[in-house]
């Protein structure tokens, strides 16, 4: 069987575990990825009963990301609920339980205690400032590390059909202030904020220290955007096989939306 994304990012990890960067690319692969939670009964609506674990004193519940490998755990059907392990590690911030992953039956296997999980869901919660400043000039950009670039490519691998396409360049504002600005052109109405979060979080699993970056949002025939694309280092957004991106609602998928996430019992 082929080694999945959190295998590889989990061996990374125990190849040197004072890597900081490799710790938050697991981290950062485990809330991205969608995660099969192993449960006690058929979910009833919104109501989700995990299996619990004890440890001695700990509790833990079950996630495998590929259901083969949750098969072969338990070794007969059983109930489970498919969710993004960003809205699994929100469901457990707080409760005093730990996650244990793929155990063993895969490279992966790991137990994450509670407090990792606490730290997980309450990084994953914070959100770019919104700010207002003024444009004065676009450059190409510079002195970048890979492991933004890297993040950043992922990242906006998964949010296909929110934006035409986003492109990063230094920028000078109004006010003297430079860094750098990732520009998403044509969003589609209500996935700023998605958006906005995706390029938050790369920065933030990027490991870089006191790190910062603006995101704007543009509409194509913005007088900003011939600049951005012709200095930027462009980024496409897959295109969604229906070819509406349109169509999509920031959030509809299963367990995405933040009004209605699974109840835990």
């Amino acid at each position: 069987m082929t080694d999945t994304k959190l295998d590889i990012a989990h061996t990374a990890m125990q190849a040197d575990l004072e890597d900081d960067a490799a710790r938050l690319r697991f981290y950062e692969r485990l809330a991205d990825g969608e995660l099969f939670l192993l449960l006690t009964e058929e979910a009833k609506g919104d109501d989700i009963s995990p299996e619990m674990f004890e440890l001695e004193a700990d509790s833990f519940v079950l996630v495998f990301d590929r259901e083969e490998r949750l098969a072969e755990f338990v070794g007969a059907p059983a109930p489970y609920a498919a969710l993004p392990g960003r809205v699994i590690a929100g469901m457990l911030a707080g409760q005093n339980v730990g996650l244990g992953v793929n155990l063993g039956v895969a490279p992966s296997s790991i137990l994450i205690p509670a407090e990792a999980m606490d730290w997980l869901a309450n990084t994953l919660g914070r959100g770019p400032e919104e700010v207002e400043a003024r444009i004065s000039e676009l450059s190409a950009p510079t002195g970048l590390p890979e492991a933004l670039i890297t993040g950043l490519d992922a990242k906006l691998a998964s949010a296909g059909g929110l934006a035409a396409c986003a492109c990063l360049s230094g920028v000078t504002f109004s006010d003297g202030r430079r860094g750098h600005l990732l520009g998403f052109v044509n969003p589609v109405p209500g996935a700023e904020a998605a958006l906005a979060g995706a390029a938050n979080e790369a920065l933030t699993f990027s490991g870089i220290e006191a790190g910062q970056m603006d995101v704007g949002f543009f509409a194509e025939d913005d007088p900003v955007t011939a600049t951005l694309l012709r200095v930027g280092l462009r980024f496409d957004l897959p295109v969604p096989e229906s070819n509406d991106a349109q169509e999509i609602t920031p959030g509809s998928a299963p367990g995405m939306n933040p009004d209605r996430p699974p109840i835990l019992k």
